[in-house]
This record gives C-alpha cells, sequence and structure tokens, in this order.
C-alpha cells in the first residue's frame, strides 16, 4: 500500500499512551474523532483529543478554537455513557460561529464517545496494535443513522495488513459492505466517508486510514545524525542508525532512535527490511561506504533516497553505480535527492537536519516545499470523497466533499 502523509502518528501515540495511564487509575474517558469535514477546517477527518473526568486533555480537533466545548460536550457524554455526534458550522451566520472564533468557514461532525467501548471492537487496543507492528489499517466508524437501523452511533469494523476484520455493526449486511470498501480502502490508502443506503434507513461510515510511523533509516552515525534522529522522532517516525563503527552507533549518541545497527554497506540486507515506505538518508562521510550503500539501495523499492553532500558527489556516485552494473530507471532515479534536503540556507547540524526532515515530509505529503503565500488553491488535500452506495457496493451516485482552507 502506498505511504501516504495523514495525522501525527506522534499524537495518536500519546493519545493511547495517556489512555492507557488513565485507565489503570480508573478515571473515566471520552474520545473526540473528527469524522467528516465539509469546506475548511483546521484538522482532517481523524485527528482526535482524548479527555478525562478530570479535565486533561490529549490531541486536538482543530486550531484550538472547539476543544473548550469539545471537553463539555464530552462531560455529558461520559455523564450519560453514550456516543454523540456534534456538527460545528461556521458557514452559518449563528452565535456559535462568534462564540468560537472560529477561523475556517467549513461544516465539522465529531464524535464524542466514553471509553472503552464495551463492544467487539475495541478502538485504541486496535490503533496500539498498527503502532506497536508498524502495519496499516482501517477504521470504519459509523457516525450518522437514519431509519430503524441495528446499526448504532460508534459502532465499527476494523482490519489491519494482517489481521482480518472485527467489528461490533448489529446489521450484517451493513457490516459486509463495510467490509468490502475496507478492503479497498487499504490498497489504495485512500480515506472516505460513505452513506450507505439500505432498505431499513441510511448509515453515514467514515472510512480511516491508519497509517504506520514513517521507517526512517540513517546511514552514518556521525554529529549531524544526532539532530536528524531528533527532529525525526518529533514527528513520531520509527529511525533505525546504522554504522560499522561500534563506538559511533550507540545508546549514549542516539538514546531516541528506535533501533541502532552496526554494520558493513554490504551487510545492511542481513539486518533491515527495505520497504515501499521507506526513506533512507545516506551520510556516513565516507565515499566508499556511501558508492556501496548507493549500489544496495538502488534496486530496493525505497520512498526515498536522500545523500548528502554537493551535487558533483551525488552525480558521480550514480555515474559509478551504473559503471558496477546497476540499472538506474526513472523511477529508480526520481527517489534520488542529492544534495539532501530543501533549500533554507542550511549551515549547521540542526538546520541541515530541519531542511532533511522537511523535505522528506514534502515529498511524502506530494508538495513542492514552496512558500504557502504563493500556493494557489487549498493548504489541505480534499476531504474524503462522499459515496452513496446500496449494501451490495453498487454506486448509486457521489459527490465530492472538497473544501479548502
Amino acid at each position: 500500500m502506498p505511504y501516504t502523509a495523514r495525522g501525527s502518528v506522534k499524537e495518536l501515540q500519546s493519545i493511547i499512551d495517556t489512555y492507557r495511564a488513565l485507565e489503570q487509575r480508573g478515571t473515566p474517558v471520552a474520545l473526540a474523532t473528527v469524522v467528516n469535514v465539509t469546506g475548511s477546517a483546521y484538522r482532517r477527518p481523524g485527528a482526535r483529543m482524548l479527555i478525562a473526568a478530570d479535565g486533561q486533555t490529549v490531541g486536538s480537533v482543530s486550531g484550538g478554537c472547539l476543544e473548550r466545548d469539545i471537553l463539555n460536550q464530552a462531560l455529558r457524554v461520559l455523564q450519560w455513557n453514550k456516543p454523540r455526534v456534534v456538527t460545528y458550522d461556521s458557514m452559518s451566520d449563528d452565535d456559535i460561529v462568534w462564540e468560537f472564533n472560529l477561523g475556517c468557514n467549513g461544516i465539522m461532525d465529531v464524535l464524542i464517545e466514553p471509553l472503552p467501548y464495551k463492544g467487539k471492537a475495541d478502538l485504541l487496543a486496535f490503533l496500539a496494535d498498527c503502532l506497536d507492528h508498524r502495519q496499516a489499517g482501517i477504521v470504519a466508524t459509523v457516525f450518522g443513522v437514519e431509519g430503524p437501523m441495528k446499526a448504532t452511533i460508534g459502532n465499527r469494523l476494523m482490519l489491519s495488513e494482517q489481521q482480518p476484520a472485527i467489528h461490533d455493526i448489529g446489521d450484517d449486511d451493513l457490516a459486509e459492505a463495510i467490509r468490502g470498501d475496507a478492503r479497498l480502502a487499504l490498497e489504495s490508502g485512500t480515506p472516505k466517508v460513505t452513506m450507505y443506503a439500505m432498505a431499513t434507513g441510511r448509515a453515514d461510515v467514515f472510512i480511516e486510514v491508519i497509517q504506520p510511523p514513517v521507517p526512517l533509516v540513517i546511514f552514518g552515525a556521525g554529529h549531524d545524525a544526532v539532530p536528524l534522529v531528533r527532529f525525526a522522532k518529533e514527528l513520531g517516525w520509527h529511525v533505525t542508525v546504522v554504522d560499522p563503527r561500534p563506538g559511533y552507533a550507540t545508546r549514549t549518541r542516539f538514546p531516541l532512535a528506535d533501533t541502532l545497527i552496526v554494520c558493513r554497506p554490504e551487510e545492511v540486507y542481513a539486518h533491515i527490511k527495505i520497504q515501499r515506505c521507506t526513506v533512507a538518508v545516506v551520510m556516513t562521510h565516507n565515499y566508499i561506504h556511501d558508492a556501496e550503500l548507493l549500489r544496495t539501495l538502488l534496486p530496493s523499492p525505497l520512498r526515498y533516497l536522500g545523500l548528502l553532500g554537493p551535487k558533483r558527489r551525488a552525480q558521480r556516485l550514480l555515474h559509478e553505480a551504473r559503471e558496477k552494473g546497476v540499472l538506474l530507471s526513472e523511477s529508480n532515479l526520481d527517489l534520488v535527492y542529492g544534495p539532501i534536503g530543501l533549500d533554507i540556507g542550511a549551515d549547521t547540524p540542526e538546520v541541515i537536519a530541519l531542511a532533511v526532515v522537511a523535505e522528506i515530509q514534502t515529498v511524502l505529503a506530494g508538495r513542492l516545499g514552496g512558500m504557502l503565500r504563493t500556493r494557489e488553491g487549498p493548504l489541505h488535500e480534499q476531504s474524503p470523497t462522499v459515496e452513496v452506495v446500496t449494501v451490495s457496493g453498487k454506486i448509486q451516485g457521489a459527490v465530492s466533499c472538497g473544501h479548502g482552507h
């Protein structure tokens, strides 16, 4: 499944960790999730906020304008012990727009539910499993029901790359229809909102793609790799540092790194699994090592390969790789970024690390990395496509729920 930069893995991990601590203390907890957006909003569908009965919160669902009301709504949900959907409409002229100082021109639906959910589908346990095993997953959440449906708000179906679907949806026909769409979303990496038209009514479902942490492999454990690891971990990425020198690839130098590997360039594949979503940075400061790593990595299914050093050095490395018999297709070369990093005038290890992380994020997000004030069109990607389908999956009609910030 292609990687798409969505949401914050670090924020999600913080929500999971905080929930585990609150659960052990017996503190009642609610979870708020953005399930649908029409028009403009600061956060996309899938943004989450954990709210404890004592007022503690983790995460956010907006730029700060809705969090106070979400807290109050969550306390009511905990009191009633029943999920509900709250709609915030900044397109209207109601007093609520002025009260919350809404800065965007859009409509946001937020599902607020008590935790833990008592059905078969334990949401946070599933999310934690996806992050712990670094696998993609799908969470399909019912957030709207019309008619005498067996499904209720807050029902879910969840599946991942390695686990079959689990759900607590009372309607078997609806569950089967959602299962098929969830598998398609898992393959495409594309979220969507679907309105399932049934004989007994209608169910609105947000099919969300849960992305695993970005796997970053840094080849070279020099002093300039230290801030790169730190910045990458701030984004919640999974970071591996590789170096042939045991005295450099140490936990003392890299306390935040997830994995430290001591091996020579030709031994890489014995220690690391390179996948299509892997991003790699080569910064050994050793030309022979860089050349060996480049010959090893270029045939791999990488998402990004950055080379530290000037352009002439990168061109020479690529030329020698060809002479050594490495077949360099256009798709291979498109993944190579050398010199590495965005052009921000970087000349210190910290600023270079900032430029590198920013460039990787730019590539993952499919952007160009320019200044936002010169960007034409919306700042954020389009909202998930809204489809109207029958339980058999036959599309009756579709409408694009686009928005701009």
